[in-house]
């Protein structure tokens, strides 16, 4: 009988504590999610906005220049570290480190296996290099304007591979198809 009130105790103490950490956890989720969505839509109209004036080729030096900018400003605002990264990268800065390849890994994975690329989002806390940080990836899926730049080698246009292989000597980031996942948005904020 007494056994049986210890552990009482013990799974009331264990969930007094648990309930707030996971509400905590809960609130840096929907934060992360709205930090998340503020680059995607703006680069997007940069981009469509470049494509307009002159091509697709005018497009890759405004992702080059203005996506990182938009991150920078974001990050600033927010309070949030943001980046993009890919499995298939093509700036040498958008490399994932391990915690964001194996979440990366993972979206192609539940991508394979039917889930939605819109959906896929992956978001923890952890504790790395004795920092504590929360830690949040959005698949970023291929779209249809996306494979101007990002499609089949042999599909882009000439403008498009030349001014590739003059900003991007060592790009991996074609050969993609529509709903493919291209990479992620990656935020982090130190605890």
């Amino acid at each position: 009988m007494q056994g049986n009130r210890l552990w009482s105790f013990v799974a009331v103490a264990v969930l007094g504590v648990a309930a707030p950490a996971l509400a905590d956890e809960a609130k840096l989720l929907d934060e992360a999610r709205s930090v998340a969505s503020t680059v995607p839509p703006k680069l997007l109209q940069v981009l469509l906005d470049e494509i307009g004036k002159g091509g697709a080729q005018g497009a890759i030096a405004a992702c080059r220049d203005q996506a990182p900018k938009m991150a920078s400003a974001a990050s600033q605002s927010t309070g949030w570290s943001i980046r993009r990264v890919s499995l298939n990268n093509r700036n040498p800065k958008a490399v994932p480190d391990a915690w964001e390849r194996a979440a990366l890994e993972e979206f192609d994975r539940r991508a394979s296996a039917g889930a939605n690329p819109a959906s896929l989002e992956k978001g923890e806390l952890v504790d790395e290099a004795g920092k504590r940080s929360y830690r949040y990836m959005k698949a970023l899926p291929t779209q249809e304007l996306c494979l101007r730049c990002h499609g089949p080698l042999e599909k882009l246009d000439a403008a498009v591979v030349a001014r590739l292989r003059e900003l991007y000597p060592a790009d991996r980031a074609t050969g993609y198809a529509v709903g493919q996942i291209r990479g992620a948005m990656t935020i982090r904020k130190e605890l």
